[in-house]
């Protein structure tokens, strides 16, 4: 679920409203208390995850309220096309442990959120609304910024699980097990040093991604394995100084159908992503000196329409920034990014070289925060990208938030600027490439409120949101090129919570979006989501929740003409439950869900299959 990043209350599990001491940091790359922050950000907690076994990201995401994962329901195989009011892929900047992460071959210079396992997170953070003046290009309508687990106290520790599930259409209905999930960790820490380890596997089976025109008729089952391990090693010598290390192999392989309706037999697609990052970190008396550094490397083959596509991209980051204390109520962050990206692509219809296909970004930002002690909080700050093809893009935001002491009140508003650089594929690609493309502009304006009950028992809260988007890159005319004149989006996200006891949570939350015809692909004006969790011991959780996802524009495309046909997904709505037992205290967990309980038959994306009733039983084992 969802909530906006304000003072919060004890108990309430899928939000991330946590005790008033969490902490954020989206909105200013250091540790903020979440109730000085006047940003829209949902967190969701390790807690939070844990009372969500079995999901993935994507699933995880797709309560968000604002938030859209299109393709969390299909086949493990499908791709994902992920939306924040109403943007697409490309205007979701991605962060992992606080590192942008791409792949610079992709399309839209996107990242792929499949190759993510959920077990190897420790929270999620959502920001909503524009971002460039801390995250720069690519940060047009939020972040989303994924923190991998690490070390705990211990000097050895460790965890195994095991998920068993079936993977079935509402047509089909074959509850064998077709989807296994396994992995373990282990961690240790001492006085100086710290590290951590994981390995997980997946393989997943049982269901075609594309949708036969006749229900009798039978397609070929697609199948999908995935492969992930990370090592993180730490050091600090000092209480002032610390030094981390990572590195992380990541392997997608898939089978896929090209086109909606058809069964392809023969296509395939494998992604393999390496990423190595060092990060120093400096205290010092009034501040915090960060260096963030990764480099990462994605090979990808792709074979449909009998012929086989290579792809090969390099990205290099290296973000240096200062957290500087002027006085109790008021810092300054200044700091300086680059960013290389280039690509190869081999196709049997031309190449892209890494020659021609690249560029880099130097950014110098500057932000400042103040926090009041009568209630005025504001983060104000400006960047300048300086780009090597584009050449200097100037970008701001400015986030006035007031609380009022007297009643539980809070006012939260804002205003920011961002650009999103077209991608090398965009710029460079035979037959589709086009130089002549402009960046693309943003700018969105919000505000809302906060407002707590009954002696916090009920927080209600609201955000409306204006977006304005200019020089916006679509693929047209079997070519990609700008749209002339600027479009809107706009929206409002609500959200419920209530405490009945201290063992029962009711939570809820709505989301109102309009985009104009011209963006509005697999967007749904109407979104609602809503649970109930009751932990009558502290050795048991029930959670029964309910999706309604309204009717979506989508299109069928024609590959042979380009064109595409307007169409319009029907609504659908989810109920879902999950139960879990501690059967040793803080050793051994095991739960049993069920997904799509009342076997709802929809679409996602006009053509492909969607996972009707389903059911996954795991087991989990600290060490």
């Amino acid at each position: 679920m969802s909530t906006c990043a304000l003072a919060q209350k004890k108990g309430v599990v899928l939000s991330g409203t946590n005790e008033l001491d969490e902490v954020v940091i989206s909105d200013s790359k250091f540790a903020l208390p979440k109730e000085k922050s006047g940003k829209v950000i949902v967190k969701i907690t390790s807690d939070d995850l844990k009372k969500r076994p079995g999901q993935s990201i994507a699933q995880v995401l797709s309560t968000v309220a604002g938030v859209e994962i299109n393709g969390n329901q299909s086949g493990a195989g499908k791709d994902l096309k992920y939306s924040i009011r109403g943007g697409r892929n490309r205007q979701t900047l991605i962060l992992i442990d606080g590192i942008p992460v791409t792949d610079a071959s992709n399309i839209n210079l996107e990242y792929d959120l499949r190759l993510i396992p959920v077990e190897q997170v420790e929270s999620i953070e959502v920001m909503k609304g524009a971002a460039s003046t801390l995250y720069g290009t690519g940060a047009a309508t939020g972040v989303i910024n994924i923190t991998l687990k690490k070390a705990e106290k211990k000097a050895i520790a460790g965890n195994v699980y095991l998920n068993v599930g079936t993977q079935t259409t509402a047509q089909e209905k074959d509850y064998s097990a077709q989807e296994y999930n396994q992995g373990f960790s282990f961690n240790g820490k001492t006085e100086k040093f710290n590290y951590f380890g994981a390995l997980n596997s997946s393989e997943v089976g049982g269901m075609s991604q594309a949708r036969p025109t006749n229900d009798a008729e039978k397609f070929e089952d697609d199948y999908s394995s995935r492969v992930n391990s990370i090592v993180k090693l730490g050091f600090t010598p000092t209480k002032k100084l610390s030094f981390d290390f990572f590195a992380n192999y990541d392997r997608l392989k898939y089978d896929f159908d090209t086109d909606s309706f058809i069964d392809n037999l023969s296509n395939y697609g494998k992604s393999e992503q390496f990423r190595v990052g060092f990060s120093p970190k400096y205290k010092y008396e009034k501040g915090e000196l960060v260096v963030n550094t990764a480099v990462g490397w994605m090979n990808r083959d792709s074979y449909s329409y009998e012929s086989l596509s290579t792809y090969k991209s390099r990205n290099v980051n290296a973000d240096a920034f200062n957290k500087y204390q002027i006085s109790e109520e008021l810092f300054v962050i200044g700091g300086a990014q680059f960013q290389f990206f280039d690509m190869v692509n081999l196709t049997p219809y031309g190449d892209i070289q890494n020659e021609l296909a690249k560029f880099n970004i130097i950014d110098p930002y500057a932000t400042l925060v103040y926090n009041s002690d009568f209630g005025f909080n504001v983060n104000a700050g400006a960047r300048l990208n300086i780009h090597s093809k584009y050449g200097n893009n100037f970008v701001y935001n400015i986030n006035p938030s007031f609380s009022f002491s007297e009643i539980p009140l809070k006012l939260v508003s804002s205003y920011s600027t961002a650009y999103i650089t077209p991608s090398l594929y965009q710029l460079y690609a035979s037959f589709y490439g086009n130089l002549d493309l402009k960046p693309e502009k943003n700018s969105t304006v919000e505000a809302g409120f906060e407002l707590d009950l009954w002696n916090k028992k009920i927080n209600v809260n609201a955000v409306a949101f204006y977006r304005e988007e200019d020089n916006s890159i679509v693929f047209v005319s079997a070519a990609y090129d700008n749209i002339d004149g600027k479009y809107n989006a706009k929206g409002v996200e609500t959200m419920f919570t209530y405490a009945v006891t201290k063992q029962l949570n009711l939570i809820g939350n709505y989301t109102f979006t309009q985009v104009e015809k011209a963006l509005n692909l697999y967007v749904p004006k109407h979104k609602v989501n809503a649970a109930v969790e009751y932990q009558p011991t502290t050795r048991t959780f029930f959670n029964v929740s309910y999706q309604f996802v309204d009717k979506k524009p989508d299109a069928l495309f024609d590959p042979v003409t380009y064109e595409q046909t307007s169409v319009v997904t029907a609504a659908y709505k989810l109920l879902n439950a999950t139960a879990k037992y501690e059967l040793i205290k803080n050793r051994m967990t095991v739960f049993a869900s069920a997904t799509n309980i009342l076997n709802e038959d929809f679409y996602e994306v006009i053509g492909y299959n969607t996972r009707g009733r389903n059911f996954k039983l795991g087991l989990n084992i600290n060490l």
